[in-house]
């Protein structure tokens, strides 16, 4: 029996077409060779803090990942790389470095079990079905054969120049499920439905997620540019059209704290050169 197994939680799961993804949280590390090791442990099993990983099994049935996302795997599986030929490659490498993603998305395919690397980041698992969402860059970890992964150019001068978000995002389409990588936990996700005609307005770039038809731009807080600068809010991150909109308002917390672990290597794989925003 693999002990290891004893000492993990599936903390959430979805299957799609012969995959079956899980995100598992290990309970209790002990394997600290050191007081600073030790003291690190410490505090994070304190604080709730658990490492994660993505675990896939497949049944006759391929999956994509990030480059650089894999730690091992077993059975009769094939792994590709989806280059597509010299031209694919010039315009996976053009698509690769505007959005700041790796260049070539590698696939698994076959039966058995894949692990993906431990991480202390967030992992936030959506079926689409026969849909379109967009996401920051950095966010997309996995996903199901069926879903398409290209970059997303904004739409206005105003998103691109002042949205924070850059002149590219990730769009991901089609049907099946799709596994983010998030500095925050699913439950701290606010999911917001925008109707033809209503707005909704960010003072940050803390909106990770949107379906297409929501569009985006920058917008002044007030009728008037002295009006903005009276209220203190200047310019808001502006969302229209009718769709949905994932926002994660805690995330700014989070990014202004600098306790404990260190909240820029939260990858495991110290080999790993991946690099997330």
């Amino acid at each position: 029996m693999n002990k290891l197994e004893n000492n993990i939680t599936v903390i959430d799961k979805a299957s799609y077409d012969g995959v079956e993804f899980e995100v598992v949280a290990y309970n209790d590390l002990q394997g600290a060779q050191s007081i600073d090791t030790a003291m690190g442990l410490f505090f994070a099993n304190q604080a709730g803090l658990k490492m994660k990983q993505v675990r896939i099994k497949l049944n006759n049935a391929t999956v994509k990942t990030e480059a650089g996302a894999l730690y091992y795997y077993k059975g009769s599986i094939k792994s590709k790389a989806n280059v597509g030929g010299v031209g694919g490659l010039f315009k996976k490498a053009v698509s690769g470095t505007i959005t700041n993603e790796s260049t070539i998305k590698p696939s698994y395919s076959g039966s058995g079990e894949i692990l993906l690397e431990p991480s202390y980041k967030h992992y936030i698992m959506m079926e689409l079905d026969n849909d379109s969402i967009i996401v920051d860059k950095g966010m997309f970890y996995c996903c199901s054969d069926d879903i398409n992964i290209k970059g997303s150019m904004q739409k206005n001068i105003s998103a691109t120049l002042l949205g924070g978000e850059g002149i590219f995002q990730i769009e991901l389409y089609g049907s099946g499920i799709i596994v983010l990588e998030c500095n925050v936990p699913k439950e701290e996700l606010v999911e917001i439905d925008i109707k033809q005609g209503e707005e909704l307005k960010v003072d940050g770039n803390f909106a990770i997620a949107r379906t297409k038809g929501v569009e985006f731009s920058v917008t002044k807080s007030d009728k008037s540019l002295f009006g903005s600068a009276i209220n203190g809010e200047g310019l808001l991150n502006t969302f229209s059209g009718q769709g949905k909109v994932w926002i994660a308002p805690t995330q700014p917390m989070y990014e202004r704290m600098n306790y404990g672990l260190p909240t820029q290597n939260n990858s495991m794989n110290n080999h790993s050169s991946r690099q997330r925003g």
